[in-house]
């Protein structure tokens, strides 16, 4: 018996360390506009109020800025938009 639940917490330290690497985030050189807080004061002009735009980013994958929304919660992801809803991107390359 006391064989076993040895075994099972090695498998159990085993199994947490190796999801633990997951959770670290590489870092490395980047451009420093996916950075928070380094946006363009034209974006910070056309931003509603109410958004953390010191938390904003420029984020590659679409081309879009998004901030930090901390809720009651968890801290997400939103997009940042206009006084309008709608969102604010950079124009793509054709």
């Amino acid at each position: 018996m006391r064989v076993l639940m040895l075994k099972q917490k090695i498998m159990f330290a085993v199994a947490l360390s190796l999801t633990a690497g997951c959770a670290i985030q590489p870092t490395g050189p980047g451009d420093s506009a996916d950075q928070p807080g380094n946006v363009p004061e034209a974006v910070i002009a056309m931003a509603a109020p109410d958004q953390d735009v010191a938390t904003a980013r420029l984020v590659p994958e679409d081309g879009c800025y998004w901030y930090e929304h901390s809720g009651p919660v968890e801290t997400t992801l939103l997009p940042l938009r206009t006084a309008n809803g709608n969102p604010i991107c950079v124009a793509r390359e054709a």
